[in-house]
């Protein structure tokens, strides 16, 4: 069994790229009816039959809704942005706190097949209970008569574990379970893998909790997003914090205290993501404050464009730093 504890935090939202995962609100029931739970080909392989009315659809949604603010319960409407309307929804269908694992089922409407909606939610949902929640395992399983939800948890690093002979029942009866799962380990060794993109990584871990919006009259946040990736190789990300007073707090500082409140103090690497979607530089606050971290804290590597994966070092933006003598001695 993995180490620490676990953590449960009900469904957050989350956002990637294109998409917003978040709790079902009672708005939702006739999206979901018209876009997918109403079609006979998407719950073809699911438990659950075809909606025939609406009503149904809002049924569903009103029973989830009771259960959005209980910390173990995970169900998620797929957002698109683009449309600004839920396509398919993710769930964690059981959690063992036992095991520390949990097991997803999703769906997703027709229309949006092939668009690899499901594998960039799913990926999303993966580093959460990893990295928030702190799970062990994340799995999921498919109707062997239906291999492309097998794909998508393939493109997500799940390896099949098996198949359970008539282990399972769905809307075509009785059907083979093909199982695939994922452990931390194994998230976390996806690092040192060819091909894995640290920067990539990061700035998707800020991206997904940017979400500006305004507190009271007087705070807003979420605006700015950052990731500090730390010397023992974890990641801990925070959004501004904006106050009509001086009592506001930057992107990044903000991830330097959840680092710290987890007993880390030293890091390597640092993403900012301005309200543009662009990745931006720490301002002067934030430079001193990373400086004052360690004797080392000059060498953090800053991201300034992702696409060419252009960086600087922090000894670079704060040249001849007044503070090294003090760790001489330290």
């Amino acid at each position: 069994m993995g180490k620490g504890n676990m953590k449960h935090k009900g469904t957050q939202i989350i956002e990637t790229k294109r998409l917003k995962l978040r709790p079902f609100s009672p708005e939702d029931s006739e999206a979901m009816f018209r876009n997918w739970a109403s079609d006979s080909e998407v719950t073809k392989f699911l438990t659950w039959p075809v909606h025939s009315s609406i009503d149904i659809s809002k049924q569903v949604v009103e029973s989830w809704c009771a259960r959005n603010n209980e910390p173990e319960n995970y169900q998620w409407a797929i957002e698109l942005k683009s449309i600004g309307e839920p396509v398919g929804s993710i769930a964690a269908v059981r959690i063992d706190n036992d095991t520390k694992s949990a097991t997803i089922g999703y769906c997703i409407g027709k229309s949006w097949w092939g668009q690899e909606i499901v594998p960039e939610a799913l990926k999303a949902l993966i580093s959460f209970f990893f990295d928030e929640v702190g799970l062990n395992c994340v799995n999921a399983c498919h109707d062997a008569n239906n291999p492309r939800s097998g794909r998508v948890m393939q493109k997500c690093g799940m390896k099949q574990e098996g198949i359970w002979r008539m282990g399972g029942k769905n809307n075509q009866g009785i059907c083979d379970e093909v199982w695939y799962s994922i452990l931390k380990e194994e998230y976390d060794n996806r690092k040192n893998t060819v091909g894995y993109d640290i920067w990539n990584e990061l700035y998707e871990r800020a991206f997904s909790v940017q979400n500006g919006r305004i507190i009271s009259p007087f705070i807003e946040a979420g605006g700015v997003a950052a990731a500090i990736l730390t010397k023992a190789g974890n990641i801990y990300v925070g959004v501004c914090i904006d106050t009509a007073s001086t009592l506001g707090m930057c992107a990044e500082r903000n991830a330097i205290a959840n680092m710290l409140t987890n007993g880390e103090s030293k890091i390597n690497k640092v993403v900012a993501v301005m309200p543009d979607g662009k990745v931006g530089s720490p301002c002067g606050a934030c430079r001193e404050y990373m400086m004052q971290l360690d004797k080392d804290s000059g060498n953090i590597e800053i991201l300034l464009d992702l696409d060419t994966k252009k960086t600087v070092r922090l000894k670079e933006l704060i040249p001849d730093w007044w503070g090294y003598e003090r760790f001489k001695n330290f």
